[in-house]
């Protein structure tokens, strides 16, 4: 993923944050309370959030290193596990299909190799990182 993608994927996600988040705080609230998953859609909406900060962040330290192909795989797992982590448990709290439980694992291990491709992307460039 280039870094004006990065950053505009970050934005848009950003804003589905906020929107999904205040919906389900005010017009899904009694179905969320309903299935007992209240938590568990503030959970998916807070991840998301927190993951499309950091596409945001790594956009931005993409547009000083272009060719580091590392970052951008890293944005594009961070995308795959907002997908699968908050996607599957949106999905779990408005359906109750608890099966879903069992893929949300998958997203959370795709967040953390994203972590670990900006550490490895930031680590081939440090040399450029002078104080």
């Amino acid at each position: 993923m280039k870094a004006i993608s990065s950053i505009q994927i970050a934005c848009i996600l950003g804003l589905l944050s906020v929107g999904i988040g205040a919906f389900g705080a005010h017009g899904l609230s009694e179905i969320l309370e309903s299935l007992g998953r209240t938590e568990t859609f503030e959970t998916a909406i807070k991840y998301q959030f927190y993951h499309s900060l950091a596409i945001l962040a790594v956009g931005i330290i993409q547009l000083k290193f272009p060719n580091n192909r590392i970052l951008g795989w890293a944005n594009s797992i961070f995308l795959a596990g907002i997908l699968i982590f908050s996607g599957s448990l949106l999905v779990l709290s408005l359906s109750g299909a608890n099966w879903l439980g069992a893929i949300t694992p998958f997203g959370g291990i795709a967040l953390m190799t994203g972590w670990l491709l900006v550490f490895l992307g930031i680590n081939k460039e440090k040399k450029h990182f002078n104080p």
